[in-house]
């Protein structure tokens, strides 16, 4: 295999993994939202459409590369509806990435594609922040229990009564 067909393998299973994560984290968002917790149906919503933006970027340097996309996903999603078990499955996601994008960014530089490597070292970057900010939520939940949920239900209640609720989230 070259070494410009590896990095395109890499790319594509991280195409798969981005893929499944949209997925995965838009179908929290409905869940979320159809439970009235705003604040993390919307931070489930704003990563989903960033791993989009991943998937873009990867789509991109494989066809750079000359080779063909793969629109997989790497998994199903799974059909969870409690929040702090959304929460662990979307840590686990986040660390699994950047497991591989850092072990993936050194195979690309192994294989001199600096380019590659430097994708794989910017998104470990932003699945960083994902990972923070799903394991700062689960902070909450362990802090103020059912609580935290009960405050985001009731402010969406009470946005909704006023006729303040944002269109669409």
């Amino acid at each position: 295999m070259s070494r410009k067909e590896k990095s395109i393998e890499l790319l594509n299973k991280a195409v798969a993994d981005e893929l499944l994560a949209v997925h995965q984290y838009m179908y929290f968002h409905f869940r979320c939202d159809d439970m009235g917790y705003d604040l993390l149906s919307g931070l489930f919503k704003r990563t989903a459409i960033q791993e989009m933006m991943h998937v873009e970027q990867l789509s991109e340097r494989i066809l750079f590369l000359k080779g063909e996309v793969e629109m997989k996903t790497s998994g199903d999603v799974q059909k969870i509806h409690e929040p702090k078990e959304m929460l662990d499955l979307a840590t686990a996601l986040e660390d699994g990435s950047l497991n591989d994008y850092n072990a993936w960014a050194q195979e690309c530089a192994a294989n001199a594609d600096a380019v590659s490597k430097k994708l794989f070292e910017t998104l470990v970057a932003e699945e960083e922040i994902h990972q923070d900010q799903y394991e700062t939520e689960l902070d909450n939940l362990e802090k103020f229990g059912a609580n935290y949920l009960a405050l985001q239900s009731v402010e969406r209640s009470k946005s909704v009564a006023v006729g303040t609720a944002p269109a669409g989230e």
